[in-house]
């Protein structure tokens, strides 16, 4: 069973960076699916980026591409979302999650989910 634990968001300032990290366990295979969604209140669960497990190809949604990047470390079964640049319409709960669908931009297809995270962005 594939475990996900999103590192702790926080509040912070338009123009600001942060980094999200997560924690992979129970196997993820080569060919997963890695991505990082979010949520904001009212609204939808949104794509924000995805990553292969192995091969490292990578897709971003339109309204973050430029701004944030998606990345992964195997040996420490890791994957970062870089958030930089922030602005108020970022702030959300964000998901990191996994599947084998790729590629994957749809939340539905993707079958394991970590807790999620509150990024706030202040204006």
């Amino acid at each position: 069973q594939v475990q996900l634990v999103e590192s702790r968001g926080g509040l912070v300032q338009a123009g600001d960076s942060l980094r999200l990290s997560c924690v992979v366990s129970g196997g993820v295979f080569s060919g997963y699916a890695m991505g990082w969604f979010r949520q904001a209140p009212g609204k939808e669960r949104d794509f924000v980026a995805a990553i292969r497990w192995s091969g490292g190809n990578i897709i971003y949604a339109d309204s973050v591409k430029g701004r944030f990047t998606i990345s992964r470390d195997n040996p420490k079964n890791m994957m970062y979302l870089q958030m930089n640049n922030l602005q108020p319409e970022d702030t959300a709960v964000y998901y990191c999650a996994a599947g084998v669908k790729w590629p994957v931009r749809d939340y539905r297809d993707l079958a394991y989910w970590g807790q999620g995270t509150q990024v706030t962005v202040s204006s």
